[in-house]
């Protein structure tokens, strides 16, 4: 904190790195911060999470970060005397925000000791940010006696992680955002809402956003143009991913459901399948922790969809039990038509790594689940 605080005081713009990072991805990032300069305004550098390709630099101005923090004290009941425990490492852009936050005169960090987060560690937190793969671990290894809420985004929170936190007297708010967004919805348990400040928008299932939160663009590589999966009309922005509103969103009453990234879209034969909604039915499969839907490239049809479950509790789920949900609930065109059984690989902040896992199957490093 002391080496960020200084770098920011000084005017200077912080990119944080993970010491587990290959020697390779280092060279990479660095000769992309070092190709350009940031352009006047920037005040912070974070970067993507990679689940899906080379991890970016995303450029946004403090303000773009600082208007948040009291909005979110307020949702999150919390203030200076609070103590966040964040098992994320610094370079995941969520766990940034909070470096920010504390910077501000938010919660005071609590961080893992060593490489992989311990119990101990976070024994006087009060307050939670991170991904819903490291809540459920810190769940799991026994929740701080303090803790009392939890900012869970990243990728799905399971509705069992969920009632176990609150069975724990723990308040869970999860969220919707992006490291070009920053935070766009909040779910307190009745379903996504826009966060205070925030205007949404949903144009042929595309989900768009106004706010004063939004990130200024991407750094280029070396020779290379600011690409990313950012685009703007006018005021408002996206990243590509999908929803649609479950009720009437005019009156204030609707809820945003997200469908997934556009770009994760699977095309089998005539169909078009987004993982999330097939994601969302095997989560709800007894046994089950956490599932990635993908395709595997195939001749003709293009791909065939397949799914990777985790299981709970190291005992694999029932397959007939997997096929039966999918049957009762999807179309025959977005039921699996293979499926997998593996601890599955996420980045460094826990986000599933869906490409890692896709290529893994591809080659048969994966035990098909029959």
């Amino acid at each position: 904190m002391a080496r960020l605080r200084s770098i920011r005081a000084a005017g200077d713009v912080p990119l944080v790195g993970d010491d587990r990072w290959p020697e390779s991805q280092w060279r990479r990032i660095a000769a992309r911060a070092a190709a350009h300069a940031c352009p006047p305004g920037v005040g912070w550098a974070a970067l993507t999470s990679g689940s899906s390709g080379t991890a970016r630099i995303v450029l946004r101005t403090a303000a773009s970060w600082e208007l948040s923090y009291p909005r979110l004290e307020e949702e999150l009941g919390i203030g200076p005397e609070d103590r966040v425990a964040l098992p994320s490492p610094a370079s995941s852009s969520l766990t940034l925000f909070s470096l920010g936050h504390r910077l501000a005169g938010g919660p005071v960090p609590l961080f893992a000791s060593g490489r992989t987060p311990q119990a101990r560690d976070f024994a006087e937190a009060t307050c939670f940010h991170g991904t819903p793969q490291t809540f459920r671990a810190l769940i799991e290894a026994g929740a701080p006696s303090r803790l009392r809420t939890a900012l869970v985004g990243g990728s799905h929170l399971d509705l069992r992680l969920r009632q176990q936190a609150e069975h724990l007297g723990i308040r869970v708010i999860a969220y919707y955002g992006a490291a070009e967004l920053s935070l766009v919805a909040t779910d307190s348990g009745a379903g996504l809402t826009p966060f205070p400040g925030v205007e949404v928008a949903v144009d042929d299932h595309e989900l768009w956003v106004r706010s004063p939160y939004l990130a200024e663009g991407y750094l280029p590589g070396p020779g290379q143009s600011a690409d990313g999966p950012l685009r703007r009309s006018g005021s408002w922005a996206t990243v590509g991913d999908r929803a649609q509103w479950d009720g009437d969103h005019r009156s204030g009453a609707g809820r945003l459901r997200l469908l997934g990234r556009t770009d994760s879209a699977i095309l089998s034969a005539s169909a078009t399948i987004v993982p999330d909604e097939v994601e969302g039915v095997l989560r709800g499969v007894e046994g089950v922790g956490d599932a990635v839907v993908f395709g595997l490239r195939r001749p003709r049809v293009g791909a065939l969809v397949a799914a990777a479950v985790e299981p709970t509790g190291g005992v694999p789920p029932r397959a007939e039990s997997l096929k039966q949900a999918a049957a009762d609930a999807l179309p025959p065109t977005h039921r699996p038509r293979l499926w997998f059984c593996t601890e599955i690989p996420r980045t460094v902040s826990g986000k599933p790594a869906r490409g890692t896992l896709q290529n893994r199957a591809e080659s048969g490093q994966v035990p098909r689940l029959e």
